[in-house]
């Protein structure tokens, strides 16, 4: 009677043990985000959380880059813990170590310096957390993906913008900040457009300096000091976002060369296309920041997931070729403010034409 109980029981167990196997299983099938044949995102089945580190949330833009980036992960299903260093080095690197001991599946990082972050970096990958590089890459070390826009063709953009407008004359560049990748390869685009005319002797750089921090009062002092020591024989100024174009404007302005002098912007800041309107600023690239967002949120959820990541481009980090998701640019200048950024609802026709009077501004969409 003892024997009969016995193998009851183990039969009972052994039923139970393979009815946890295959829940198991199951639950290991379904942890990444499907899309259905009508193509709505059923998300993820087991939540999912991403780490998101901003550079500085103080800045327009990257508010504008958080606010779509949890928006599309939110949609997948996964949760996003969101941490501005405000410019911070020591405070990003303190944030992202915070947020790897909560146990993330994922890391996305918007750096303030390219080369500062090797050793989380390396910390993540240890404890198997995936990093995504967002908009700026990650230099020296093993990044598993890298989202942005070709920041070479944007800086190509910004001269060819200025070059067709002022094909001659006294050039002044206003770089970015140094601890940026960003920065320089906007400079690399600048230079592959206005070399060869140096070169010819049509353009004179009178004056090179790179704004800390890509910050606007930094700029305006950069720009100041060199309408001084050019009598304001200043005819272009190549500033690679709207920040420091800002700045440098309002030196220009208090000479009374804002308008006059051609000047290249980034990032199609409120403000910035609000100074294109008025034709105070020449131009501005608009990099649609909707879709770098979302892209990013996506390739983070299949990251989290333990997906592989498809991408056409690499770029070399130093460490290793980070698989590239490069995504285009657009000019943006007086003639299609309308058809840019006022069509993809980045900023309302009301809000750029607010300083326009109402009969020169052109007709709404």
């Amino acid at each position: 009677m003892m024997k009969k109980k016995c193998k009851s029981f183990l039969s009972l167990l052994s039923v139970l043990m393979l009815m946890l196997f295959l829940a198991a299983c199951g639950q290991d099938a379904n942890v990444s985000g499907t899309t259905t044949e009508g193509g709505e995102d059923e998300g993820v089945d087991e939540e999912l959380t991403i780490g998101l580190s901003v550079s500085d949330l103080t800045l327009e833009r990257w508010q504008h880059d958080r606010d779509f980036f949890v928006e599309r992960a939110e949609e997948l299903g996964a949760e996003v813990i969101v941490q501005s260093a405000n410019g911070d080095e020591a405070e990003q690197l303190s944030q992202i170590q915070n947020m790897l001991s909560q146990g993330i599946d994922a890391l996305v990082i918007i750096p303030i310096n390219s080369d500062s972050l090797s050793t989380v970096v390396e910390q993540a990958q240890e404890e198997g957390v995936p990093v995504l590089a967002y908009d700026r890459l990650i230099n020296n070390a093993e990044v598993d993906a890298y989202v942005s826009f070709d920041n070479v063709r944007v800086g190509e953009m910004q001269a060819e913008y200025l070059v067709e407008e002022q094909p001659t004359g006294n050039y002044f560049l206003m770089g970015g900040s140094p601890t940026d990748n960003n920065a320089k390869m906007f400079r690399e685009g600048q230079m592959n457009i206005i070399q060869p005319l140096v070169d010819s002797g049509d353009i004179t750089i009178v004056g090179d300096q790179w704004a800390t921090d890509w910050d606007a009062n930094e700029a305006l002092k950069i720009m100041e000091n060199a309408l001084t020591a050019n009598n304001n024989e200043i005819d272009a100024v190549v500033a690679s976002n709207d920040n420091t174009a800002g700045g440098a404007i309002q030196a220009l302005d208090a000479q009374g060369l804002a308008g006059e002098v051609v000047i290249s912007g980034q990032d199609a800041d409120l403000a910035g296309v609000q100074r294109i309107a008025e034709g105070l600023q020449t131009m501005t690239v608009y990099k649609p920041i909707k879709d770098l967002a979302t892209r990013s949120a996506e390739i983070a959820v299949e990251l989290a997931a333990g997906e592989e990541i498809e991408a056409e481009d690499t770029v070399n980090n130093g460490a290793m070729d980070v698989p590239f998701v490069k995504l285009d640019p657009i000019k943006v200048g007086q003639e299609n403010l309308v058809e840019t950024v006022i069509a993809d609802d980045f900023h309302s026709y009301d809000e750029v034409f607010e300083n326009v009077p109402e009969d020169e501004r052109p007709a709404r969409p």
